[in-house]
C-alpha cells in the first residue's frame, strides 16, 4: 500500500479508536475544567480519547510527531525520550505529522449534545494526505484520502446549489464577550445574503457537513487552530469544494480566518466575512 493511502487508512482507524473512548464516557458524570475562559472547557474524556488516538498511530509510526489540542500526558508512568511521543506546536513544513482533536465540540459533549467529533489528519510536507472526522454518538465516519472523500464508505460531494438565497451557511469561530459585536455583524451579513443559517458548535462537524452537501458554506473571520480545521478542510476539498482565507487565497494552516463553500457564490461568503470585520 502506498504511504499516503496507509496514512489515510490509519487516520480513520485512530479517529474511530479515540472516538469510542469518548463515546463510552458520553452522558456520564464528567469533571469539567476550564482553560482560557469560562466557556473553553476540557474533560478527562478529551485526554483519554487523545491518548488512544496517539497510541493507535504510534503502533505503526512510532517516531512521527503530533500536533494535538490537549497536552499529551503519559497514562503508564514516566516515559523516556525514546518512548514518549514527539510533540510539535505547528504543522511541520517537511516530513510527516499527525494533527489530533480528540473531542471537537467539547461544549456540546458536556451538555449531552451529539454534534462532536474525534478528528485526525495525517500530514506529509505540510499537506494533508488523509483525514478522518468521526461522530461517535451518530455513528458516522467521514474520511478523506489522497483522492477521495466518503461518509461510511459512500462518496461525498459538495452541494450543487448555485442560488445564494437557497444556501444554508454557518458562522464559525469564537468571540469573547467583549468581541461579540463582530459575531453579531457576521450573523447579520450571513442572514442578509443567504437563505438560512446554522450554528453547530463544532468546527469539524461543520466542515464535514459542507463536504457532504448538507450545508453550502462556513465562514470564520477569526484565527483558527490546526486541530479544529485541517481534517475538515481536506474533506471539503476532496469532495469538490473550495476553502480559502479571507482574501480568497488558498487556505493553509497558518491562514487567518477560513471560508469554505461548495465553490458556488464563494465571493458572497468572503463578503460576509469582510462585513464582520468592518
Amino acid at each position: 500500500m502506498p504511504d499516503s493511502l496507509h496514512r489515510a487508512a490509519l487516520a480513520e482507524r485512530a479517529a474511530r479508536a479515540g472516538g469510542v473512548v469518548a463515546r463510552n464516557q458520553f452522558r456520564t458524570e464528567l469533571a469539567v475544567e476550564t482553560k482560557s475562559s469560562k466557556n473553553d472547557v476540557v474533560t478527562e474524556s478529551d485526554r483519554d480519547a487523545q491518548t488512544q488516538v496517539v497510541a493507535t498511530v504510534r503502533e505503526e509510526f512510532p517516531s512521527d510527531p503530533f500536533l494535538c489540542e490537549e497536552e499529551l500526558v503519559s497514562r503508564s508512568g514516566p516515559e523516556t525520550a525514546e518512548t514518549e511521543p514527539s510533540v510539535v506546536d505547528a504543522v511541520p513544513e517537511t516530513g510527516p505529522a499527525w494533527v489530533v482533536d480528540p473531542i471537537d465540540g467539547t461544549a456540546n459533549y458536556v451538555r449531552g449534545l451529539r454534534t462532536w467529533t474525534t478528528s485526525v489528519a495525517a500530514m506529509v510536507d505540510g499537506e494533508a494526505v488523509g483525514a478522518a472526522t468521526y461522530l461517535p454518538s451518530m455513528g458516522d465516519l467521514y474520511a478523506g484520502g489522497p483522492e477521495s472523500a466518503t461518509r461510511d464508505g459512500t462518496a461525498l460531494s459538495v452541494s450543487e446549489r448555485t442560488d445564494p438565497e437557497t444556501f444554508v451557511v454557518t458562522p464559525v469561530g469564537w468571540w469573547e464577550l467583549d468581541d461579540r459585536a463582530e459575531f453579531g455583524r457576521l450573523c447579520t451579513a450571513v442572514g442578509e445574503r443567504f437563505g438560512d443559517m446554522r450554528r453547530i458548535g463544532s468546527f469539524q462537524t461543520t466542515l464535514a457537513f459542507v463536504a457532504e452537501g448538507a450545508i453550502e458554506g462556513a465562514v470564520c473571520p477569526t484565527p483558527t487552530h490546526p486541530w479544529d480545521t485541517i481534517a475538515g478542510v481536506h474533506l471539503v476539498r476532496q469532495a469538490g469544494g473550495t476553502v480559502t482565507d479571507l482574501d480568497g487565497e488558498r487556505w493553509t494552516s497558518d491562514s487567518v480566518g477560513l471560508v469554505a463553500s461548495n465553490g458556488e457564490a464563494h465571493a458572497e461568503l468572503l463578503a460576509a466575512a469582510t462585513d464582520a470585520l468592518a
